[in-house]
């Protein structure tokens, strides 16, 4: 086993789990899941989910990683709970799963970056959308930012994850914020903060039965849970670091980052006239908005700038889920960093392949990910750490918590009882999703 490495400061290590979290499920999903599930009420309950659900799982990851010091999947072993290895895997390979498809995305974005400069998709954003989402274009795109991936990935922790994201996130909460305002002079500004941020009571109890487990979901998506980056990136981080006051740090940055997404979008789309309940999906960002930028003064400065904030935010996302599987290969195999950057990557662009040729398999790939395994892992884990690692799991919270050690047995509890609630009712919906109900999202694209 070679030498771990570790992060070069405390600071490093935050700005990367931010920045894993700040990804595409906040730019590219969370408006179009608030459309589609209520407006304003879906932000609410997703506040909740993120408080109740995310938070509390974030911390059982994360005390997973700092007791051990190891990847997902050994950490069960250095812990004496070996039989729980299969769901250290789980988690490992939901990641390997999402980021196959996820490079896909990350190569529209680029694409959009480009033709956002020339206009190009400026008069048709569908038919613009349809020729590069799929088909030999697409394979190049994801070609291009996978590259850039295993680049930053292979050259470390320190050298290549923790500087890269230094620049990143910085950039991300700079930009947003002047997107943001900008967001604010637009026409529709006014009927976008309203549909975004008034919830109403009706709306929230009409919506409940959906927007819910959509929330939850969406909540442990964006927060980076059930893949295996909390623990792997937590395993490379000092005792003396405060975890309640990291995870917390993550929670309100990556939540900020989501708000902010929707202050810039539903003023878009409301200054152009575009109905926000738009259906979302795969096509939903690069279509609407883009739609929206066509209407604009200044469209292709502002979508650069954009497609631009997309882009890190993809990229920050993409190398935290590749250093989850380069971590475990690393802690069990002889072989340098970049050799395993670069072989992971070729696994990873065969497996995004039926991603990149057919945008119906995309959201084939995605529905699994969101609705089975996703929810699946995280449920597991809190099981795991509020039933099996119990008190050592309080023991290792409360190790640099200041005068916050108090707080250890309410997250437990919560961790037993709350979490596991709430994520079984999303597994359930999504596993009825998926292959019981009339039109089974499983088969859909067969």
């Amino acid at each position: 086993m070679t030498e771990r490495e570790t992060w070069a400061t405390r600071a490093g290590f935050l700005v990367a789990a931010i920045g894993s979290a700040v990804g595409l499920g906040n730019l590219w999903q969370f408006p179009f899941k608030t459309a589609g599930n209520g407006g304003a009420a879906f932000v609410a309950f997703y506040l909740i989910a993120v408080l109740l659900i995310g938070f509390p799982a974030m911390l059982a990851e994360f005390v997973m990683g700092r007791r051990t010091h190891r990847n997902a999947v050994d950490a069960f072993t250095e812990l004496g709970h070996r039989q729980w290895r299969v769901l250290g895997a789980l988690a490992v390979v939901t990641g390997f799963w999402i980021l196959s498809y996820y490079n896909v995305v990350g190569g529209w974005v680029l694409r959009y970056i480009v033709g956002s400069a020339q206009g190009a998709y400026f008069g048709a954003p569908a038919e613009y959308f349809g020729a590069v989402s799929a088909g030999p274009e697409a394979i190049a795109a994801q070609l291009v930012f996978l590259v850039i991936v295993v680049g930053i990935v292979a050259l470390g922790i320190e050298d290549g994850i923790e500087k890269a994201t230094k620049v990143m996130v910085p950039s991300i909460v700079v930009l947003m914020l002047l997107l943001a305002a900008w967001a604010l002079t637009l026409s529709g500004a006014g009927e976008g903060y309203a549909y975004f941020l008034t919830p109403s009571l009706d709306a929230m109890v009409d919506n409940a039965g959906t927007a819910i487990p959509f929330a939850v979901g969406q909540a442990f998506f964006t927060l980076s849970l059930g893949m295996a980056i909390m623990i792997t990136y937590s395993s490379y981080i000092g005792e003396d670091d405060n975890l309640l006051v990291d995870g917390g740090t993550v929670v309100v940055v990556n939540t900020l980052i989501g708000i902010l997404a929707g202050l810039v979008v539903f003023p878009i789309l409301f200054a152009n006239g575009i109905d926000p309940a738009l259906d979302g999906g795969a096509s939903a960002l690069f279509i609407a908005v883009a739609s929206g930028f066509a209407g604009l003064p200044l469209g292709e400065v502002i979508g650069v700038v954009f497609f631009g904030v997309v882009a890190l935010a993809a990229l920050s996302s993409a190398i935290s889920l590749m250093e989850v599987t380069v971590a475990w290969a690393n802690d069990n195999f002889g072989i340098p960093r970049p050799q395993l950057a670069v072989g992971i990557g070729v696994g990873l662009f065969v497996l995004g392949l039926p991603s990149a040729w057919d945008v119906s398999l995309l959201t084939w790939f995605d529905n699994i990910a969101y609705s089975l395994l996703l929810p699946l892992s995280v449920l597991l884990l809190v099981l795991f750490v509020g039933w099996v690692l119990a008190d050592d799991a309080v023991a290792e919270l409360r190790k640099g918590a200041g005068g916050l050690e108090s707080l250890g047995p309410v997250w437990l509890w919560g961790l037993r009882l709350v979490v596991p609630l709430l994520v079984l009712a999303t597994l359930g919906l999504g596993v009825y999703e998926l292959f019981l109900a009339p039109e089974p999202t499983f088969f859909a694209p067969f």
